[in-house]
């Protein structure tokens, strides 16, 4: 995929096609900074926002109701956590048209701010079970340690839990962010201007032939464009996200 996006156009054209590039060229990348009428280096803006915006979002609300549910008592507590884990095996497929009537009603639709809610909305069940259970593992005597030495509730957690739940934390922010990036279905319902389109969303437009016939170098670069962030990221925090999944889900 990534040598096929380093061909020249006649090249990349070629059958049987060739294994490596005998001539390198950036063509492809080029094309896709507007190439066609489609800015796709915009809409890699655009799934940066989204992405960004419900990794953070979905990062501090699973945090704080993470650990409510972790250390707190109160009636109902268990009958609401698994409430919200119910949610989770529900397809978002079906809630995505009484969540289009409500960012509809909100004045939210075709825009990044409604898609970016309707991700943590996906996202927050899945991220309240990993963060209940980071939390959970934490040593109770950390806490009481905490608060004898005069630390408040927001104080114990910032100082004191946080950094022992750090993989846990890693683990809920990758997942969504991935998840924001690479989702397809609610941005093409949700977003029908062209210019606010996400990454998937530009890329099935090339790939759907709506230019006029399908650019395969282009689209390859826009597919390698796709992955590599995911790759990078991945690869500098592995270490974080491989020990919060199994420090959470063995639990």
């Amino acid at each position: 995929m990534i040598a096929h996006s380093l061909k020249t156009p006649r090249e990349a054209a070629t059958a049987p096609p060739t294994l490596y590039p005998h001539d390198l060229s950036l063509e492809h990348y080029r094309a896709l900074a507007g190439d066609g009428g489609i800015d796709v280096l915009a809409n890699v803006g655009n799934s940066l926002v989204v992405s960004l915006g419900t990794t953070l979002t979905t990062v501090v609300l699973s945090t704080l109701a993470g650990y409510g549910f972790a250390r707190l008592r109160f009636p109902g507590s268990n009958v609401l956590f698994f409430a919200a884990l119910v949610t989770f095996m529900i397809p978002f497929q079906v809630l995505i048209t009484p969540l289009y009537l409500l960012l509809d009603h909100l004045g939210l639709l075709n825009s990044l701010l409604g898609l970016t809610l309707v991700y943590t909305t996906f996202q927050l069940p899945f991220g309240l079970f990993l963060m209940r259970n980071s939390f959970a593992a934490v040593p109770r005597s950390l806490e009481e340690a905490a608060r004898i030495d005069g630390c408040g509730t927001l104080q114990t957690l910032v100082r004191v839990m946080l950094p022992v739940a750090a993989p846990g934390v890693v683990a809920t922010a990758l997942l969504a962010f991935f998840t924001a990036w690479n989702e397809f279905f609610a941005a093409l319902i949700l977003i029908t201007d062209q210019e606010r389109f996400t990454l998937p969303v530009s890329l099935s437009v090339i790939a759907s032939g709506a230019l006029g016939s399908v650019n395969w170098g282009v689209l390859q670069a826009g597919v390698t464009v796709t992955i590599i962030p995911c790759v990078i990221i991945y690869l500098l925090l592995q270490k974080y996200y491989v020990g919060g999944l199994l420090g959470t889900l063995g639990k």
